[in-house]
């Protein structure tokens, strides 16, 4: 199921990050700030109704959508009270759970948060929409999953292998060089604008706001 939900959440736009198991999550969220946690209870090495109570012990206020089995009541409950913000019974359909995570960013931060932005290129956080010079860029899932990373980072370095990690399934076929594909095609489309993405050597990629003065004519 977790399979499922990487792809079908990137081919929607998303940016996933899957956990198999506690220590991953707790790892993750320690070093990532994320719009919302999808969250199953069966983890092999801790109920995830204790990762909730830990993640609001901790103050992380992240929402959480908790994925709950055919009328586990008790479940619900128990979630209400440490912290959870919506629910769905297994089986779901991914259309349902994609809508209620962006109900959820949505009214965590609410409709006046600011967009990611860099130079001229901005994205709403509740649309995944991005504006180039004020007109609508037109990407690919995957070179939407590559730039959301990039964008949100922007200034700052991202290894190859993580970037890899955003765009392509955990079985991808697709060699450790096929993101420079994705790469070389975001780099044609923001051509001639104030934003470019660099390859920083031996830490990654970057994306950068380019200087007025510097651009082409």
């Amino acid at each position: 199921m977790a399979s499922w939900l990487v792809r079908a959440f990137k081919q929607s736009g998303f940016v996933p990050d899957h956990a198999p198991d506690a220590a991953t999550a707790e790892s993750l969220l320690a070093s990532n700030d994320y719009d919302a946690v999808v969250l199953d209870l069966q983890l092999p090495d801790k109920h995830g109704l204790t990762i909730l109570a830990d993640m609001r012990k901790a103050g992380n206020r992240t929402p959480v959508l908790v994925l709950t089995a055919q009328g586990a009541l008790q479940d619900r409950v128990k979630g209400l009270n440490v912290g959870a913000d919506d629910f769905l019974t297994k089986p779901f359909a991914i259309e349902e759970l994609e809508a209620r995570l962006a109900a959820l960013v949505r009214r965590s931060r609410g409709r006046s948060h600011a967009p990611l932005q860099c130079g001229s290129l901005s994205c709403a956080h509740d649309s995944r929409a991005f504006m180039l010079a004020g007109s609508l860029l037109q990407l690919t899932p995957r070179e939407s999953a590559a730039l959301s990373v990039l964008l949100a980072r922007s200034g700052s370095p991202v290894e190859k292998s993580q970037l890899w990690g955003k765009v392509f399934p955990a079985d991808s076929d697709a060699g450790p060089d096929a993101i420079e594909l994705v790469l070389h095609r975001l780099r044609r489309k923001l051509a001639g604008r104030d934003v470019r993405i660099v390859t920083v050597r031996g830490l990654g990629y970057m994306l950068e706001s380019i200087a007025h003065e510097n651009l082409p004519d």
